[in-house]
């Protein structure tokens, strides 16, 4: 579909195929900026969205091909997407994509040097599988995606578990596709900053079809909860179930973690704090969808002296973030209640920029 919509707007709009010994996809210079150029002879405007710098204006050349270039960016894996005329749309010659249920869109790497945490580099390698069940408990077929360190095969120990969850909108994939969950753990265990772990990335939804353009989804309150109530049965009592089966993985409360990113972090709060004979680190990046003001509907039993057993209990977000209140507020409560949390706030807003730097920082964390 997202194939088919992008032909007929490059047809409505009259964008000409470049030709082959043209380069058009994005071109990132040594300094760090990049070059965005489209064909679009017949278009009267042209902008690109860039992931955490808004839109920029591309300016119309003789040849009919739009072009601007960036400031100097930091190093990161930016998503984009094109505007022509006031369409949305893909990049024609970019073939990495951004998936997502709603917002669908192109990436770009723009290197460091050094390498950053999220970017390949020649070390072992672990392995990534795609996992396909029919939930009984929500009644849809569903996949999830499982990360086996490198080493994994040749192994005999279980190892521990981390269940990393995306956000709304995001498909299954949305770790491994935009976060390089797998290349954040291939170089941290690599580099002896992390420990060898199995993580389990499954969909976020408990409820079929939450993540629709228009939808109700977080519009309604009872359709919330019945998402993360849902979710955390499945997540439990068939993926886990799964998992543990599968996988030589840790049954051991003590070798198992939950974290997220917004929708996934209130999920991972959620699932986390609400089965703490289960979980021994929780985190939380970014969290959102959650009673702001009215914690204590999501938490009616928190158990406090449990809760302060957790190994880990970290909370994360941007300063710039409409959801760092939900976060300032949710932590003020639990202080309240006397439950030990960690925060941190970073600049940034609500984008993969910062949370991939999350999980590198609270994977590092994990199973000491």
């Amino acid at each position: 579909m997202v194939t088919i919509g992008i032909v007929l707007a490059v047809a409505s709009m009259g964008m000409a195929p470049q030709p082959q010994s043209r380069p058009v996809r994005p071109e990132v210079a040594p300094d760090r900026t990049v070059t965005f150029r489209l064909a679009a002879p017949n278009a009267r405007k042209v902008e690109v969205n860039l992931e955490g710098t808004g839109n920029l204006s591309l300016v119309k050349g003789d040849d009919g091909v739009w072009t601007a270039t960036t400031k100097a960016l930091a190093p990161d894996l930016y998503g984009y997407t094109y505007s022509v005329d006031g369409v949305a749309i893909l990049d024609p010659n970019n073939p990495r994509i951004k998936p997502n249920l709603i917002w669908v869109g192109n990436l770009i790497l723009v290197p460091g040097n050094p390498p950053e945490v999220w970017e390949t580099r020649d070390v072992p390698r672990g392995e990534v599988h795609q996992r396909f069940y029919r939930s009984a408990i929500i009644g849809d077929r569903r996949d999830y995606f499982v990360y086996t360190p490198p080493g994994y095969r040749q192994g005999k120990t279980k190892l521990p578990v981390l269940y990393l969850l995306h956000g709304f909108s995001d498909t299954a994939n949305g770790w491994t596709a935009v976060g390089n969950a797998h290349v954040i753990l291939d170089n941290l265990i690599a580099d002896g900053k992390a420990k060898p772990m199995v993580v389990v990335m499954p969909l976020g939804y408990g409820v079929p079809d939450f993540a629709t353009p228009g939808g109700r989804n977080f519009g309604d309150r009872s359709l919330v909860m019945e998402n993360y109530t849902k979710f955390r049965d499945a997540l439990l009592q068939e993926v886990r179930v799964q998992v543990e089966a599968d996988y030589r993985v840790s049954a051991k409360r003590e070798d198992r973690a939950i974290a997220g990113l917004s929708m996934g972090g209130a999920e991972s709060l959620f699932v986390g704090l609400g089965n703490l004979d289960t979980f021994g680190y929780v985190g939380a990046f970014s969290s959102g969808g959650l009673a702001a003001n009215r914690p204590e509907e999501a938490f009616p039993h928190l158990d406090v002296k449990k809760a302060n057993t957790l190994k880990v209990f970290w909370m994360a977000c941007g300063t710039e973030d409409s959801l760092i209140g939900f976060q300032r507020g949710f932590a003020s409560w639990l202080k309240e209640k006397g439950v030990k949390v960690e925060t941190k706030e970073t600049p940034g807003g609500h984008e993969w920029r910062l949370w991939r730097r999350n999980l590198a920082e609270f994977a590092a964390k994990l199973f000491r």
